[in-house]
């Protein structure tokens, strides 16, 4: 049996993502791999090493494509990321870019970027498109899509491309159900007609699809053996750890001085016939919400469906907030309060804000930046304020990580670090737009168990959007449902 990809004691030569031990990896004609692991436990380092993007210092990599030997190793190997940077981010993007309509009329199209890639196969793109629902994407701007959406446009992109093996990392998180199972045919289709062989990077088992033979675990930098799916079934050493995280009881830090008392407001949220246009596209069409002092909300809906634009209506990052009939905290909107006003009240992660979050700052100032709601941290922080810091990251498990540069993390770590400069202020309402993205199954018990125990503070508002009901906490009862306006 032709073996595709062979590294054999691998050492890379940058000692900062180096394995602990010597890599010993291989790819055999017909295998389709998962490479599982938590959070920072090396897998993204391992994919990289295996397509030759780091230097080695030590070992052999070879690859062997048989007739397709003469392209360019990039050409018969295509791997994307679909970490929250979502691979459209650069120094340039800023936070609220997406809801600008000025710079979203002058950004790249969804036609225009899948146009550059070379598809003689008319049916096949066109089968393509269907399923992923490409065609009502077409005209839309880059930075007008939805993390979910997104997602497919780049999924697309590399498959017009007819690569030999296909290397995906996250590829479920931000879609929608029917899209996650679209997204698993689409790929065993590849798998039988175009014999393509796949490498899935995932944090969860449950994110492992039937067609996967064989399994690699990473582990605190170092690389297990490889394995079938059914020995890797019978262990599950991830899932053996989710009781120690449910066991734990969590000691949220202590409340800052100047949050003495909970919020009096009676209508924390109220939008009535709230309408977001650009240009012929209606996104959301007069919609009427309102949310009461301390009830807990989830906002669902297909991608697509307008969640994130809403989200950013009710924060006032989208220029369009201001000509709507919006009442925050019982203050109509437009009654002489700043930005910095409204956010001063709101804790919030989203996929926009860790998309934004480029900045080479260590991890403490990361989750300081939540108490002056900023992009990076400009302002000396008081002793409590310091103290409260070091508390959310002690509370969400990541104190090791406080001195080390944000961009160097894994995207689990990230977000973490995002999750609680959420909660350092001990805002009145949280808005969670997809939370959990990125994080392993460990992490996602716990930052789960840490907003249910927020939630049951005095005058505490939740929103919270996921595609995954099950990750939804036990405090939610009420629920808004969008729908896509094609």
């Amino acid at each position: 049996m032709r073996t595709i990809i062979s590294l054999v004691n691998g050492v890379a030569g940058d000692i900062n993502r180096r394995f602990a031990t010597p890599i010993n990896f291989e790819l055999q004609e017909g295998e389709h791999l998962a490479v599982i692991g938590l959070n920072g436990s090396g897998k993204s380092t391992l994919i990289q090493t295996i397509t030759g993007q780091l230097f080695l210092r030590e070992g052999k990599l070879s690859f062997d494509f048989g007739p397709d030997a003469h392209r360019y190793n990039s050409e018969n190997i295509r791997y994307v990321t679909f970490n929250d940077a979502y691979g459209t981010a650069t120094a340039d993007y800023y936070y609220q870019q997406r809801w600008n309509s000025q710079d979203s009329d002058q950004g790249p199209r969804v036609e225009d970027i899948l146009g550059r890639e070379k598809c003689d196969d008319t049916a096949w793109k066109a089968h393509l498109y269907d399923l992923l629902g490409i065609d009502k994407m077409l005209d839309k701007p880059i930075i007008m899509l939805s993390s979910g959406e997104l997602r497919k446009m780049h999924i697309a992109r590399l498959l017009l491309s007819a690569p030999k093996v296909l290397i995906l990392e996250s590829p479920f998180i931000g879609l929608d159900a029917p899209s996650r199972q679209l997204l698993v045919e689409l790929l065993q289709r590849l798998i039988d007609e175009a014999s393509v062989q796949i490498i899935l990077v995932v944090t969860a088992p449950q994110d492992i699809p039937p067609f996967i033979t064989h399994v690699y675990e990473t582990e605190a930098m170092q690389c297990g053996e490889k394995c079938t799916v059914q020995e890797y079934r019978t262990r599950e050493t991830i899932t053996a750890r989710r009781a120690a995280i449910n066991s734990r009881k969590i000691e949220l830090p202590l409340l800052p001085p100047e949050k003495s008392s909970p919020c009096t407001a009676t209508d924390i949220v109220r939008l009535e016939e709230v309408s977001i246009r650009y240009g012929r596209r209606t996104i959301i069409d007069r919609l009427n919400w309102i949310i009461k002092n301390g009830e807990k909300w989830s906002l669902s809906g297909p991608n697509g469906a307008g969640k994130s634009t809403l989200l950013s209506i009710i924060c006032a990052d989208n220029p369009q907030s201001y000509s709507q009939n919006i009442t925050l905290f019982d203050h109509k909107r437009g009654s002489g309060e700043s930005i910095w006003d409204i956010k001063r009240h709101i804790g919030y992660v989203s996929p926009e804000m860790h998309r934004s979050y480029l900045k080479d700052i260590p991890a403490a100032g990361i989750v300081a930046s939540g108490y002056y709601d900023t992009i990076g941290l400009f302002r000396r922080l008081t002793e409590e304020q310091m103290e409260a810091c070091s508390g959310w990251l002690d509370t969400f498990g990541v104190s090791a990580l406080r001195d080390r540069s944000f961009v160097k993390l894994s995207s689990g770590e990230q977000r973490m670090l995002l999750l609680a400069r959420a909660l350092v202020k001990d805002p009145d309402l949280l808005i969670l737009d997809e939370p959990l993205h990125g994080l392993d199954i460990l992490n996602k018990e716990r930052a789960r168990a840490i907003i249910e125990a927020f939630a049951a503070r005095p005058g505490k508002t939740i929103i919270y959007v996921t595609h995954y009901p099950e990750e939804l906490p036990r405090c939610i009862d009420k629920t808004l449902i969008l729908k896509r306006n094609d």
